[in-house]
């Protein structure tokens, strides 16, 4: 990697239903939010028809919202997730096997519900 190019860091908090994506890259964090398809209403619909739908429904879902994360995390050198649930292991466990994202430093942490301050704050002190 060239020493004079700025290093690319991007910090996810994340759950099963939205992930804040927060770009490190220049001095002004930026901020974009990636919406998962697999809401409550879809879950409700769902388990009304049947159990097994239900599971091929949200895996499905799931399986796309990280596929719009892997596109997002492409661009990045290093990237850390972290949110309340397991939905940040999920995902890196997506992105270990998919070669794609050898180069990439991915780091998973835990952290509890955040408002948007306490994240951007989280990832700046990481990244520090």
């Amino acid at each position: 990697m060239d020493k004079h190019k700025a290093q690319k860091n991007l910090g996810i908090w994340m759950d099963h239903s939205r992930a804040n994506l927060m770009d490190c890259t220049t001095d002004k964090m930026e901020t974009t939010t990636i919406e998962s398809a697999y809401t409550h209403d879809v879950m409700e619909e769902v388990l009304s028809k049947s159990e097994d739908g239900m599971h091929k429904k949200e895996q499905q879902q799931h399986a796309d919202y990280y596929e719009k994360l892997g596109s997002a995390i492409k661009n990045y050198d290093s990237v850390l997730l972290f949110g309340p649930t397991d939905a940040k292991a999920e995902l890196h466990n997506v992105l270990k096997a998919d070669h794609h994202f050898d180069k990439i430093k991915i780091e998973v942490k835990g952290a509890d519900k955040m408002t948007e301050h306490q994240q951007n704050a989280f990832v700046k002190e990481y990244f520090s």
